[in-house]
């Protein structure tokens, strides 16, 4: 069994909630909170510097914890990925770790497969290739 750490769980938690419309209504609903306590507290430094420290200190820990969910599920789609790649035997096992290259040898593979996608575009709009279930439009 798969056991995460209570880090990871947690992260994964708070990223899955973080983007609900519940939570937006409710950071929604502090703010007008907020603005509508000002004439009660004069609009005072105090008062301003509540809602400046929360959200700072919300915004802060929730940028690791979101990074956190991402970098996992980056590596799961990676690896997912890679074994399409590996089971396929016509595809090429070398673009298996494309996101350790450098960003220069990344244009050169980019700009081969570019190249290739304008062929088959070429291809396509000749009519030397069947079209399956779609036609290319004219601006493709």
């Amino acid at each position: 069994m798969n056991k995460k750490s209570w880090f990871s769980r947690f992260a994964k938690g708070a990223a899955k909630y973080a983007g609900k419309p519940g939570t937006f209504t409710v950071a929604l609903l502090i703010i007008i909170v907020w603005a509508v306590s000002g004439p009660f507290f004069g609009f005072n430094d105090t008062w301003q510097l509540v809602i400046n420290t929360s959200t700072t200190i919300i915004t802060f820990l929730m940028v690791f914890l979101i990074q956190n969910s991402q970098n996992s599920d980056s590596v799961a789609m990676h690896l997912k990925l890679d074994e399409l790649i590996r089971a396929d035997k016509v595809a090429h096992n070398s673009l298996m770790d494309l996101e350790e290259m450098e960003e220069e040898e990344l244009e050169k593979i980019r700009d081969k497969f570019e190249s290739i996608a304008a062929e088959a575009r070429k291809q396509l709009r000749s009519k030397r290739v069947p079209t399956s279930e779609f036609d290319v439009e004219e601006g493709c």
